[in-house]
């Protein structure tokens, strides 16, 4: 036991050293892995009340499957809406996807680009 002590109180400045990088070391991990997890959640609170209730309403047609939307706005309103989704392949469900937008948010046609979704 006086061996170790003597340890110790020979290499005090060096044992500080180490345990204040354990430590560092310690605290930029849990940082790191807390800002992962942080991303994900911010994504979804990202997602505006309008565009979170068109992806629910697009996703309920028949033939539009998985929807994701994105509206991009400015204080003048909306300058367009991106719409990806399994559907979007079919001429007819387009069209529909089309009308359904255009009308929910009073906005002209061209400003809506619909794309079909990667499987």
């Amino acid at each position: 036991m006086r061996k170790v002590l003597n340890f110790v109180n020979d290499n005090k400045k060096i044992i500080i050293v180490v345990i204040l990088i354990i430590i560092l070391v310690g605290t930029i991990y849990f940082i790191n892995s807390y800002g992962a997890k942080d991303k994900s959640v911010s994504n979804v609170q990202d997602k505006s009340a309008t565009e979170i209730k068109l992806t629910g309403i697009l996703s309920s047609i028949d033939g539009v499957g998985s929807t994701d939307v994105m509206i991009t706005e400015n204080n003048d309103g909306i300058q367009g809406v991106i719409i990806v989704c399994e559907g979007a392949n079919n001429i007819m469900t387009r069209n529909v996807i089309l009308n359904a937008v255009s009308t929910a948010l009073n906005i002209d046609k061209k400003l809506i680009a619909i794309y079909s979704m990667n499987n």
